[in-house]
């Protein structure tokens, strides 16, 4: 698999990405309690946010901020570069109903141990409403069924174990995966990158 994307570490949360012509698309997912800054320099990509396509050209910015899902894609294929800066901030998913501070606990409770076991029948029970509730709710706040917000969650704290140098077989036992194959698939899926060629490809921003 070809690396054009390399990321660059700052401090403990500061992280830098650089895609030097590239033609990969990130499915919808979020960035818990980070700002993410992006500049094009070259070509064009565009960013999917709440169903609506926006295109941006070399030469051009934006601006996404914490917990909203969007998704990253190539326009036709195309090749593009750019950097994005993740900044951390304590802001977080803003939740302004009943309904929604159940979604709250829920999250967070996956934030602080995304390795665990939480089978959704469990954590419907946790919070006192149905199932199809539960997760319906959970989406149409977060953006992500609980399942894929887990996985995301697993596949962040992989990436911040293999900045601090641990294996990979490492970081998969660590954040729950307990079928190496599987960690493969999901980090692929999320980072576009092999967990072994992610550990090799970050780098100290001093």
């Amino acid at each position: 698999m070809q690396n054009n994307t390399i990321y660059y570490q700052s401090g403990k949360d500061i992280v830098c990405i650089w895609y030097q012509n590239a033609t990969q698309s990130y499915p919808t997912h979020t960035h818990a309690a980070h700002i993410t800054l992006g500049y094009i320099t070259d070509g064009t990509v565009c960013i999917v946010i709440n169903g609506r396509d926006c295109l941006y050209h070399a030469g051009e910015h934006f601006c996404i901020m914490p917990d909203i899902p969007h998704a990253v894609v190539s326009v036709d294929g195309s090749a593009y570069s750019m950097i994005a800066i993740c900044i951390p901030t304590d802001k977080s998913v803003n939740i302004r109903n009943d309904e929604g501070s159940y979604v709250s606990q829920l999250r967070q409770i996956i934030l602080n141990a995304p390795e665990e076991i939480f089978p959704i029948a469990d954590m419907a029970r946790r919070v006192s409403v149905s199932p199809y509730h539960m997760l319906r709710q959970f989406k149409a706040v977060c953006g992500l069924t609980p399942h894929q917000f887990q996985i995301q969650c697993r596949v962040r704290k992989a990436q911040k174990l293999l900045e601090e140098g641990k294996s990979v077989t490492e970081a998969a036992y660590a954040t729950g995966f307990c079928d190496q194959s599987h960690f493969d698939r999901c980090f692929r899926k999320i980072v576009r990158l092999t967990p072994s060629v992610y550990r090799q490809s970050v780098k100290s921003l001093a």
